[in-house]
């Protein structure tokens, strides 16, 4: 190659290592003056939700609401139909009459009838004693006399005392009747009542169960079974959302929370709403797995941790739902 050829060759090199040496300055120029896109940190919009459910099986009658409806606290959401609770209400009651029954039975003593029975038991007891005191007194003044036999004494003996137990025995019966029953009596059958009276409570409050209302405002999001379908005791009817109560969540590395911690105001967006809102932070809580971790140690640093970090809104916004984006710049 020869010498002039040499030196053009030469000079495109310088050329491009120049054009290049500019386009790297002009880039660090660039880089430096403008800095770095802020990060985005993109989190997710909750809401509280409550599933409603029955205490008592049973086969659902009636759907009063269906999936997006919003309803009241209070508002009638189905209605089970449960034949056994209402044979276990007859079966409570009847026990409650008969023990109430029983109980002004304990209270009101013994019929006039058998007060009346009883004394004349009693009367009947004293002719009988009064015939074998007088035959005993008899026997008495003949066995003084030996006239009679030791044996026939013995005999009159033992009748003038059973009579006499025959007269306590009556006179104890005759008391009784007066009296009417005792207080221990008295007492276990007024119990008696009050258990029966709490028994017929308990299924009062499964008939309650039988119709499922709103506990508190919301949207229903899901209605699990159908009408005419078995559902078992606890078996979740529906889930209702509590619109009034929404988070958002978001998953933040611990180097982006310089400016981030409980109590502290955020500046959001929702994309859906094309709308900017303040939020504030209520919880920060360590993610605690592996899997969110991001390696630094082989820079010389070392193993960052994500944390789930929730905020409210501090001001309604209208239109907001769960599931919706919620933008967070650093």
């Amino acid at each position: 190659m020869s010498d002039k050829a040499k030196e053009q060759h030469n000079n495109i090199l310088l050329a491009v290592a120049g054009f290049a040496a500019v386009v790297i300055i002009v880039a660090l120029i660039g880089f430096l003056a403008l800095g770095r896109d802020p990060e985005v940190i993109q989190g997710e919009m909750e809401v509280e939700e409550y599933r409603v459910s029955s205490k008592v099986p049973g086969r659902i009658l009636e759907l009063r609401v269906k999936e997006g409806d919003f309803v009241k606290a209070g508002q009638t959401l189905a209605i089970i139909e449960a034949p056994e609770v209402n044979a276990k209400m007859n079966q409570a009651r009847s026990a409650v009459d008969a023990a109430s029954a029983m109980e002004q039975m304990a209270q009101n003593g013994a019929r006039k009838e058998q007060i009346q029975a009883a004394f004349q038991l009693l009367e009947q007891a004293k002719a009988g004693l009064e015939i074998a005191e007088k035959s005993y007194n008899r026997m008495k003044v003949l066995f003084d006399e030996e006239v009679v036999s030791a044996q026939k004494f013995d005999e009159a003996e033992a009748m003038y005392k059973s009579a006499q137990a025959q007269v306590k025995a009556a006179k104890s019966q005759y008391d009784m009747a007066l009296n009417g029953a005792r207080m221990e009596e008295r007492r276990a059958a007024s119990a008696t009542v009050g258990q029966a009276r709490g028994a017929v409570q308990e299924v009062e409050g499964y008939v309650r169960e039988t119709v499922q209302v709103a506990q508190m405002d919301g949207e229903v999001t899901d209605v699990y079974p159908k009408v005419g379908e078995l559902v078992g005791t606890g078996t979740p009817i529906m889930s209702i959302a509590v619109m009034d109560d929404q988070w958002a969540t978001f998953n933040i590395r611990e180097d982006q929370l310089k400016d981030i911690k409980v109590g502290a105001e955020i500046d959001v967006r929702i994309p859906a709403l094309d709308k900017e809102m303040k939020m504030k932070v209520t919880s920060m809580k360590d993610k605690g797995s592996f899997a969110v971790w991001k390696a630094t140690k082989a820079s010389g640093q070392y193993d960052q941790k994500t944390f789930e970090v929730k905020a409210r809104p501090t001001t309604k916004i209208d239109g907001i739902r769960p599931g919706m984006s919620v933008i967070l710049k650093k």
